[in-house]
Order: structure tokens, then C-alpha cells, then sequence
């Protein structure tokens, strides 16, 4: 096994686990708490564990060499998890919004204290998750991990707001303010709020991905700089560069003197990509199209 499919199963498996622990913790104690906002961000933490299961399943797939059948590689496979996941959480996010809406028309019941640690036990847990998850996919360059980590990003805030509405919930009883006893349904709210932002970031990037868009023009700038060091290019006909998950394809169309021999031709192809692969790591292979260039 790869050391980076290998860490990326580490990682998975660090949040499946945690993320069963704070699952049952936070809907048990927020169904018993009467706090629907830390019920709430207990259905997020279950739809995590479902996530990082999908995302143990597809890694092998996707850190897989390419093949005869599949040219490009399988790095497809991370965008197509990074994508299930964002429709996942999107769902959650209708869900949390319906329950919270229809809390309001319900008899108000003050949520426990024991709810309140619990939603501030859970966001510090998903702090140090998320920035280590994000540390390991930005390293890697993981489409998988970083969608790991957005789940522990979704359930950072979340977790904050849940302990917020609670307390805000315990106050307005104690001291027989009706608007704030009305915290945890609000924050339950706010949790679905949330989730549906990390959602439709997910699936935004994932579409892109999927549809092939061009990458971010600050990279491509950065791809041409490298070319132009080349003096034999006399033009850049065309540039452009694809995601595949964990890994960039490039494709390019440069002009150079007509009189140029096949193997000259050859040549400057060959150390154009191999520079562009060694000043970036995260591409795997430059298409390289050769025009002949006549002064006007």
C-alpha cells in the first residue's frame, strides 16, 4: 500500500471512529437533554461516519495507476465521494431546517447543562480534527481528506452554535425570558445553516471537477511562466490544465520555428514537462502539441 493511500486510510479512520463517539454521545444526550440543536449536530456527526465509510471504500480505487481502460487514472473517484458527501450533508441540512421550523409550533422544553458540555466537548474535538485532517490533505493534495476535513469544519461551528443556543435556552427559563428560551431552536437552525454551506461548496468544486473546468488562472499564469523560459517557444497557441482529483493534466499547444527538426521538437517538449512536473508535484502528465511558427 502506498504511504499516501495509506495515510489517507488513517485519517478516515480517525474520524469514522471519533466521529461514532460524538455521534452517540451528542443525539443521546441531546435527545434526552431536550436540546434539538445538539440533536442536530448529532445527525451531522452520523451523516461523518457515513462519509468516512464511503471514503475508506474509494481511496484504493482512486490512488490506483492508470490503466488501459482508464488513461487518465482514477483520481475521478475522490471527486465523485467529494460530491456524494456534499449531497449528503445537503440533505441533513433540509432536515435540521424542517425540525427546527416545526420546534417552534411545540410546547418549549429548557434543554440540560450536561448538553451544553457535550456541544463544547464536540467543537473542540472537531478543532484539532479538522486542522489536522487539512494539514495531511493540503500535503497530499487529497480531494478525499478534504472532504474529511469540511465535515470536521461543518461540525466546528456547529458545535459552538449548539452550545450557544443551549445556554442562551437554559438562561431564558431560569430567568423567565421567553424570546431566549427559544436559543436551541434557533441554533439548531443556524447548525442546518451551516451544513448547507459546506454542502454546496463541496458539490460546487466537485461539479467543476466532474465538468472539467479550467483550473484557477493564477496557476496557469504560474505554468506559462515556466514556458516563457524557454526560448525556443516562439508563442503559446493554447493552455489549459485539468483536475483529476489528487492530480493535474495539462494540455499545451506551443509554435516553434518551422526548421525545427522532429527530434529539436521532441526535446524541447520533453524538458518543458518535465520542469512544469518538477515545479509542481501535483501534475502527472503534460500534453505537449507542436505548431510550426513563421515570422510574419
Amino acid at each position: 500500500m502506498g504511504s499516501r493511500e495509506a495515510l489517507a486510510k488513517k485519517i478516515a479512520w480517525i474520524s469514522v471512529i471519533s466521529n461514532i463517539i460524538l455521534t452517540l454521545g451528542k443525539m443521546i444526550i441531546g435527545w434526552y437533554g431536550h436540546s434539538d440543536a445538539v440533536f442536530a449536530d448529532g445527525i451531522h456527526s452520523a451523516a461523518d461516519v457515513f462519509a468516512s465509510v464511503i471514503v475508506l471504500l474509494v481511496i484504493k480505487i482512486a490512488n490506483k495507476p492508470a490503466d488501459e481502460e482508464h488513461p487518465y487514472g482514477h483520481g475521478k473517484a475522490e471527486v465523485i465521494v467529494s460530491g456524494i458527501v456534499g449531497i449528503l450533508l445537503l440533505l441533513v441540512s433540509i432536515y435540521l431546517v424542517y425540525e427546527g421550523i416545526t420546534g417552534f409550533f411545540k410546547e418549549v422544553e429548557s434543554p440540560s447543562l450536561l448538553a451544553m458540555w457535550v456541544a463544547v466537548f464536540s467543537y473542540v474535538a472537531k478543532v484539532v480534527l479538522y486542522r489536522s485532517s487539512m494539514n495531511v490533505a493540503k500535503q497530499n493534495n487529497s480531494k478525499a481528506i478534504e472532504a474529511i476535513a469540511f465535515d470536521h469544519k461543518a461540525d466546528i461551528v456547529a458545535s459552538l452554535a449548539a452550545a450557544i443556543g443551549v445556554l442562551l435556552s437554559i438562561i431564558g427559563e431560569r430567568f423567565s425570558i421567553h424570546l431566549l428560551q427559544y436559543g436551541d431552536k434557533v441554533a439548531s437552525i443556524f447548525v442546518a445553516y451551516l451544513i448547507f454551506k459546506i454542502a454546496k461548496e463541496m458539490l460546487t468544486e466537485a461539479f467543476d471537477i466532474l465538468l472539467e473546468r479550467n483550473i484557477n488562472n493564477e496557476t496557469i499564469q504560474e505554468y506559462i511562466a515556466i514556458i516563457h523560459e524557454f526560448s525556443d517557444v516562439r508563442r503559446i497557441d493554447r493552455i489549459r490544465a485539468r483536475e483529476l482529483g489528487h492530480y493535474i493534466l495539462v494540455d499545451l499547444r506551443i509554435s516553434i520555428d518551422h526548421y525545427k527538426t522532429i527530434k529539436e521538437g521532441h526535446d524541447l517538449a520533453r524538458s518543458i514537462k518535465v520542469k512544469l512536473m518538477d515545479q509542481h508535484d501535483n501534475i502527472e502528465e503534460v500534453l505537449i502539441h507542436l505548431n510550426p511558427y513563421f515570422p510574419e
